[in-house]
């Protein structure tokens, strides 16, 4: 996640911050039970959301932090996800969530206040809809809606008048009127009035405490001002602020620009890594070093690729939209690319590694150290690991893996299990990939070659980054 610049002052050119209704601004509509829906003074406010039933659509990595961010903030959640799997999960407590959202989570199971349901109709009842589900590319790169499109058009169908609907999925440029605003209208219903319609990307950084809802500031966009008064009113009770933008357009677009920017420069990264590797300087030492500039730069790390529901999908989104009207991007095209060859490079790199100790790839004992996409999660969802297994695999190397959170996985269509005591065995090579806290690296002495990719471990003897 990137740490948001602070707000503009109310009213300045670009957006505003909540915090009182402005003056002028439209009273507001009133929620199911008649009463009037008042803004929120923010996280842990007297008020917060007591009163108001929310039913947040689709339960993944973004949607079910959502919900309990929610709960707390008082309001009466309807979690509807098509699932079931993923829902006996949720009800069970087997999910991917930090310490306190699975404490929260498990506090909730007997609440009344907290329900779980694979019934889309759900939503009716509802005063507020927020729609949290999955926007991934297919293996083209190609934006996969049908998800989006599937959740959208059912809250479309049960939707009713008094309703906010807030759209935090990222998709491309226009997706809210596309798939809210219009189907709406065309059900006869009035955006503006009868209904209320805005979008919010989500920024949920799975596995990191530092960046908890409560802590990040909102971007909302709404279709109408009365939508953007509503739907920054209902963000703040779980928000420290919320920075207003015209239309849902800019908030669409200032999501894919946060991403962007970070593939851009972490493909920038992983490039000026080479660079040094090539001249024989140490990376790390020199970003360390750049970064005490105060001004004008930004430290991003090299490593094995991207991974998760956020960087190696979003971009694409805006590639794929820019085709579409003959525009071009050529630096984040380049960048997308680099990122999709990166894993390529890794087993390079590890082949040569190898070639350095007198090791054939062919019979080596590789093991791989995290083989989720980030430290933290379990969440193997576009890792890099997973292409860095199979391909080193393929040129013949016995290949294992081994990390605390992922006991294990799907690798190449075969159910893998993961190494759990990695110091038992003699290993050719160590692929340091992701490590967590509860990550054990004790083992590894002056006699383990070692291909440390993101630069991040005090160099061990025989390191190579």
């Amino acid at each position: 996640m990137e740490s948001a610049p602070a707000p503009s002052p109310q009213g300045a050119p670009g957006g505003t911050v909540v915090g009182a209704r402005p003056p002028g601004a439209p009273a507001m509509p009133a929620q199911a039970d008649g009463s009037e829906l008042r803004l929120s003074e923010g996280p842990g406010s007297p008020d917060g959301l007591a009163g108001q039933t929310v039913a947040v659509v689709g339960l993944g990595y973004v949607g079910l932090p959502t919900a309990l961010a929610l709960h707390e903030a008082g309001a009466v959640v309807v979690g509807v996800d098509v699932s079931s799997p993923r829902l006996r999960a949720i009800r069970s407590c087997q999910v991917d969530l930090l310490p306190q959202q699975l404490a929260h989570l498990a506090a909730a199971a007997g609440d009344r206040g907290f329900r779980l349901t694979d019934d889309p109709a759900a939503v009716a009842a509802a005063d507020t809809v927020v729609v949290c589900v999955p926007t991934p590319v297919d293996r083209h790169q190609v934006p996969d809606l049908g998800m989006l499109s599937a959740a959208c058009a059912s809250v479309v169908r049960h939707a009713r008048a008094g309703q906010l609907i807030v759209l935090t999925s990222t998709s491309y440029v226009g997706t809210t009127r596309d798939l809210l605003t219009g189907p709406l209208t065309e059900r006869g219903l009035t955006v503006g009035s009868d209904v209320f319609v805005a979008f919010a990307p989500e920024r949920i950084d799975p596995g990191n405490p530092s960046h908890g809802q409560e802590r990040t500031p909102r971007v909302v966009g709404g279709a109408d001002p009365r939508s953007t008064e509503l739907a920054a009113a209902f963000l703040s009770a779980t928000a420290p602020s919320v920075h207003r933008v015209d239309t849902p357009e800019a908030a669409e677009m200032a999501k894919l620009w946060e991403n962007t920017f970070r593939a851009v420069n972490i493909a920038l990264a992983n490039e000026l890594s080479d660079n040094c590797h090539a001249l024989g300087v140490d990376p790390r030492s020199v970003i360390e070093a750049a970064a005490t500039k105060p001004f004008g730069f930004m430290p991003f790390y090299p490593g094995p690729g991207v991974g998760g529901h956020c960087i190696p999908c979003d971009p694409h989104y805006l590639l794929w939209q820019l085709r579409s009207v003959q525009a071009d991007s050529p630096v984040v095209g380049t960048a997308m690319r680099a990122i999709a060859r990166r894993p390529g490079a890794v087993v390079r790199r590890a082949v040569d590694r190898l070639a350095e100790e007198g090791v054939p790839v062919s019979g080596a004992k590789v093991l791989i150290v995290g083989i989720a996409y980030k430290e933290g999660v379990a969440d193997l969802r576009e890792s890099p690991a997973l292409e860095i297994h199979e391909r080193l695999a393929a040129a013949g190397a016995r290949v294992a893996y081994a990390d605390p959170l992922v006991p294990a996985a799907l690798i190449g269509g075969t159910l893998v299990a993961g190494v759990t005591d990695p110091a038992a065995a003699d290993w050719d090579l160590v692929v340091i990939h992701t490590v967590h806290r509860e990550t054990d690296l004790s083992w590894l002495d002056a006699g383990t070659a070692v291909l440390d990719i993101g630069h991040r471990l005090p160099a061990p003897p025989r390191a190579h980054r």
